[in-house]
């Protein structure tokens, strides 16, 4: 290697460490609000950057689609994308990154839970001004908040438990129709339930309970395997999940009552974006403080070695049996919202494809992390969505990605890390610098 080219590789080993320490130092605060200013900057002068650039509409899913539909609009897609997101949120970032400091350091003079909202506050603002542009964007952000609580769920059975489980389609169905069949005999007139037994002004306040209905229908449904399934492991457990799959999904198509094989439809209104966000955080809260507890250790004890488990005085079979009501609970519920987001559910969602998607979903993220299941929901169901325009050629490429992901990270991308909320919220500190 030639002085210069060495002067010249020494320079961008510099300019790269830059980089990295300038955006070290902005805390989620200062990324938060970035991605705020870049989404409102969207709102309002989205449509004028659009005519500009020649683009037929705004990019529904930061240009992707068009660019696969219409590959001439590739540089204006991207032209859009540097403008609307990539400069303002780095810019924003980095020039908040010492006020954001600061407020984060106040805030921890305050209870945890203070500064918590304020983030899920600022992150639920954003995407909601972001899916305010049409309803496609809306209908994908729920389909996604919905995909990460049911990552999660099968990370409990997969990744914290160690088992192999091909059942959750068969909770998700199990809670899609117990939440159906609530809200639609209650609240809507329907032509197999009849006439609405109550006023539809009551149900938003009642849309709770059939969730919890939906998640406990699923609970229950885990219950009846998981006596006998736990008398065996490995590829058992796999084989006894996946024919419970089958029975359910073959018991809902026979069961005129719930309109067997056409499916059932006239949920009412009531999975809004506020009511899937909101039910996605209860998730990601409550699983992460179940992972962490002495439960969640005695789960991962169990999956490292079952008899060393059970020699240290853990209850291997109630603990297997705890967390695998639990996650099926979550399933169930991840079923309702389903069910209403759509406002029509069919036994035939519920197959091997269906199987197929969250099974990709926890592997692609990572085992054992609550972090991996939001990152593999979250890219998956985006990386689908994007590449819908490639029709049959979409589940040539995903694939791909998915054999490469399990060669170069067995463990999927962010595997066995702890979703600590203190230490994601805390302010950055300059290095050899109290903020």
């Amino acid at each position: 290697m030639s002085e210069k080219d060495g002067k010249l590789s020494k320079k961008r080993k510099i300019l790269k460490g830059k980089i990295l320490d300038s955006i070290s130092r902005v805390p989620l605060l200062g990324l938060l609000f970035g991605i705020l200013i870049a989404v409102l900057l969207e709102h309002f002068a989205g449509t004028l950057l659009v005519d500009v650039l020649g683009l037929p509409k705004i990019p529904v899913l930061f240009g992707c689609v068009i660019m696969l539909k219409k590959p001439l609009m590739i540089p204006g897609a991207l032209a859009y994308v540097l403008m609307i997101y990539i400069l303002p949120i780095s810019i924003v970032a980095r020039l908040s990154s010492e006020p954001a400091n600061r407020v984060a350091a106040k805030l921890l003079d305050y209870p945890m839970f203070v500064s918590v909202l304020i983030h899920i506050t600022l992150l639920y603002a954003s995407l909601y001004i972001w899916s305010e542009i049409s309803a496609y964007r809306v209908l994908t952000l729920k389909l996604t908040l919905i995909a990460i609580i049911l990552t999660l769920s099968l990370n409990v059975i997969n990744g914290y438990m160690g088992e192999f489980s091909c059942s959750h389609p068969g909770f998700m169905a199990l809670g899609a129709y117990g939440a159906s069949v609530f809200t639609v005999l209650l609240f809507a007139n329907d032509r197999i339930f009849g006439q609405a037994l109550l006023p539809l002004g009551l149900g938003p306040f009642m849309f709770p309970i059939a969730l919890i209905i939906g998640g406990i229908t699923a609970a229950l449904g885990a219950l009846v395997i998981a006596i006998p399934s736990f008398r065996t492991r490995g590829d058992y457990l796999a084989i006894i999940s996946l024919a419970f799959l089958f029975i359910v999904k073959s018991l809902i198509e026979n069961l005129e009552v719930v309109g067997g094989p056409r499916g059932l439809s006239s949920q009412p209104d009531f999975a809004g974006l506020p009511t899937v966000f909101i039910w996605t955080v209860a998730c990601i809260w409550i699983t992460n403080n179940f992972v962490r507890s002495t439960l969640g250790k005695a789960l991962n004890a169990v999956r490292d070695d079952e008899m060393a488990a059970d020699a240290m005085s853990v209850n291997t079979r109630r603990t297997k049996m705890v967390a695998f009501l639990f996650a099926a609970f979550w399933a169930g519920v991840a079923g309702g919202l389903f069910a209403h987001v759509l406002r029509y559910v069919n036994p035939g969602t519920f197959g091997l494809q269906k199987l197929a998607e969250v099974l990709a979903m926890v592997y692609f993220g990572g085992l054992n992390s609550v972090y991996g299941s939001i990152v593999g929901a979250v890219s998956f169901s985006l990386l689908g969505e994007a590449l819908r325009p490639l029709e049959i050629f979409k589940w040539i490429i995903i694939p791909l990605m998915l054999i490469l992901v399990m060669i170069y990270r067995p463990t999927g991308l962010i595997a066995f890390k702890e979703f600590d909320v203190e230490k994601l919220i805390k302010p950055k500190q300059r290095p050899g610098k109290e903020v």
